[in-house]
């Protein structure tokens, strides 16, 4: 089963919420209404900045317990290399 690992932001530089997913076209409107969960509803984290795919969800359940333990500017540098102006990138993606 393929998966997801995305990173949500508020804002440019802003609060920064990693996941994972089976489905993102799925999850980011979940987090956009509220229902993805009580963090991004709390601190307005909805916009989808970065996303990678795996072939295989578990590796991207573990892609993901590991970018939860970087550093926040090597999080914000995985997010300029895909993204430099923190974009929402659901546009034009067709979701």
């Amino acid at each position: 089963m393929t998966g997801y690992v995305y990173m949500t932001a508020s804002q440019k530089g802003g609060t920064i919420y990693i996941g994972v997913t089976n489905d993102l076209a799925r999850r980011i409107p979940e987090h956009k209404s509220g229902a993805g969960s009580r963090f991004t509803g709390r601190y307005g984290v909805t916009r989808l900045v970065w996303y990678e795919e795996h072939f295989d969800i578990r590796d991207a359940i573990l892609r993901e317990k590991t970018l939860k333990r970087w550093r926040r500017k090597w999080k914000v540098a995985l997010i300029e290399s895909m993204n430099p102006g923190w974009e929402e990138l659901l546009r034009g993606t067709g979701w």
